[in-house]
């Protein structure tokens, strides 16, 4: 060793002295002593004292505090400071100045510890950069050894930017501020990121200074939300909404970008204190409805996908930022109100005629209906007049049924056209909607795309035969299924109904006929075009009171006139006159015909 070069021997040692143990030549063992005391440090146990590294290796720290032996200190204990090296003074704690082999035992992490509480004080006071190794990860955030003591990192105060992976930072020596110490419960909270904010906020300043719009920056992708996109632009933050990512529809922003990605970006707005900035990407290409075809015309077929349904119609994206809107109505040839579910869904690949085209509008409207033909067109000649179908029953209203022939020709049905006979008060007496109806063509309205049909039709008007059947005077047994206000309505033979007035309904006894009495009706009134029998129960009895009476005074009448010639033949013989021989000629001419 080079500190033993200097050393020369004792010039008059006795060395006889030395091996009779007498003596140490001139000098005294107390003088040796002395010296030996003056030439050392005098060092007491369980204090801390300032030593010199003199050696060490990757287990080992050899510290030296002028003591008559070096002590050894584990390297883990400077895993805060990577930079140790040879030379570098550092505080160590005596624990004892020999062990059991005459070692002198030191320890590092306790001096550090002796004087943290101090020294974590004084940094906080003084804003220190302080030096802290990262022992693990906890809830929240990580675990930093500060001066032996163990501080929080809360996992927000790591970067200024959103850590990912807080795994990295385990087992490494950064630098750190305190920024809290709770002097009850000893805790301290340390932040590496307020290292970097004010480095980064006078970067911001710079950034921000020279911002304007329109202007394309390369910015990295920092943090993907479901509205937009955050872009890191080298210390300033921007934000990319979901709309200004691309020309088409996103559904997340996870489509178009990915994390960590450098991409560039436009500038569109920022605030006036430019804390806001607002970017965009799609903007750096073209827009694609000035991309689209300059043939493409009202008329010509388009293939696309379904990008967006609603009740009203469908969203077809024909290109990348090119959409064209399906309603419902051009969906299908069909006029019943319809929701655009029942046609397409999201992601349907469908193709439609071009309806209407602004490109500066930058608005298409489009229909698929348009790919068949229209029923319509030749309606005349698929659907005369006359022509017998079977339709489909739709909805009801209080005068008719609305009925579908085949997609998109629809006919009404009114309610006066369902049956001959039947007093039909609401069509869901008659049929039920989805029911299958027969049809007959009446009139065709191709204007406003509505047929006029029939059901009785298909059968011969019975009122031809009732009108023979059912002649003024006729009686009829009848029953009564109805009472209303003005009367009763009476079914009749062969399915027919007729109506009596309330005087027409009383009986022989003086009582009024009720409902379910089955009795004879005189037809009163029958009118063909309107359907309608007017009937009378009293008529009948009535009539036959009037007949009997009626023939009972021709009787006496006849009688009466019998008796009169009688008389005048057997009249005794008076003066005769002219006269009077032409009348009994007459009466005699009379009398004889009477016996013929």
């Amino acid at each position: 060793m080079e500190h033993l070069k200097n050393i020369q021997p004792i010039e008059d040692f006795d060395w006889d002295a030395l091996e009779k143990g007498e003596s140490y030549g001139n000098v005294s063992k107390e003088d040796l002593e002395k010296t030996y005391d003056e030439t050392l440090n005098t060092v007491k146990d369980k204090e801390v004292v300032m030593g010199t590294v003199t050696a060490m290796n990757k287990r080992e720290v050899v510290v030296n505090i002028g003591f008559k032996s070096d002590g050894v200190v584990p390297m883990s204990e400077f895993r805060y400071n990577p930079d140790l090296k040879v030379g570098d003074q550092v505080e160590v704690y005596i624990e004892n100045q020999e062990d059991k082999k005459g070692q002198l035992v030191l320890s590092h992490k306790k001096a550090r510890a002796s004087r943290s509480w101090e020294r974590v004080n004084q940094a906080l006071e003084s804003d220190e950069i302080i030096k802290g190794y990262i022992k693990c990860r906890t809830k929240g955030g990580m675990i930093v050894d500060v001066f032996g003591i163990e501080a929080f990192l809360p996992g927000s105060q790591i970067d200024v930017k959103p850590i990912r992976d807080y795994d990295v930072f385990v087992g490494k020596t950064m630098e750190f501020k305190i920024v809290k110490i709770n002097q009850e419960f000893k805790n301290v909270v340390v932040s590496h990121k307020a290292l970097i904010e004010a480095e980064l906020e006078q970067q911001k300043k710079d950034i921000i200074s020279k911002l304007e719009k329109g202007q394309v920056l390369e910015g990295t992708v920092k943090n993907i939300t479901s509205y937009g996109v955050f872009i890191d632009l080298g210390g300033v933050d921007g934000l990319i909404h979901i709309t200004d990512l691309s020309w088409g529809r996103v559904s997340h922003p996870e489509e178009i970008v990915h994390l960590d990605e450098k991409i560039n970006v436009v500038i569109l707005d920022f605030d006036n204190e430019k804390k806001r900035i607002a970017l965009g990407l799609k903007q750096l290409t073209p827009h694609p409805w000035d991309a689209l075809d300059p043939n493409l015309k009202v008329g010509d077929h388009v293939k696309g996908k379904v990008v967006v349904m609603a009740d009203y119609g469908a969203f077809i994206e024909i290109a990348p930022g090119v959409e064209g809107l399906i309603h419902v109505s051009e969906m299908s040839w069909t006029q019943h109100l319809r929701s655009a579910q029942d046609f397409m869904k999201v992601g349907d690949e469908v193709e439609a005629v071009i309806l209407t085209l602004d490109r500066d509008e930058r608005k298409m409207s489009l229909g698929i209906k348009q790919l068949k033909p229209d029923p319509w067109e030749n309606i005349e000649e698929r659907f005369p007049i006359g022509s017998r179908h079977t339709a489909k029953v739709r909805n009801f209203t209080n005068f008719g049924v609305f009925v579908e022939l085949e997609e998109g020709v629809d006919g009404l049905i009114h309610i006066s056209d369902l049956s001959w006979t039947k007093k039909i008060k609401h069509p869901s007496e008659f049929t039920h909607i989805g029911d299958e109806i027969e049809v007959q063509v009446l009139e065709i309205d191709k204007e406003n795309r509505r047929l006029s049909l029939g059901h009785k039709q298909l059968e011969e008007n019975p009122w031809d035969v009732f009108e023979t059947i059912f002649t003024v005077g006729s009686v009829h047994e009848g029953t009564i299924i109805e009472m209303l206000d003005k009367g009763a309505v009476v079914s009749l033979e062969y399915g027919v109904e007729g109506f009596a007035t309330p005087k027409h309904l009383i009986k022989e006894d003086g009582s009024q006929a009720q409902v379910d009495e089955k009795l004879p009706f005189k037809v009163i009134e029958f009118n063909k075009d309107a359907k309608r029998i007017i009937l009378s129960h009293s008529r009948v009895y009535e009539d036959e009171q009037k007949n009997a009476k009626r023939e009972a005074a021709a009787e006496r009448k006849a009688k009466h006139n019998k008796k009169e010639d009688n008389n005048i033949l057997n009249a005794p013989l008076e003066k005769t006159t002219l006269g009077d021989i032409e009348e009994l000629a007459a009466l005699k001419a009379k009398l004889s015909g009477g016996n013929k």
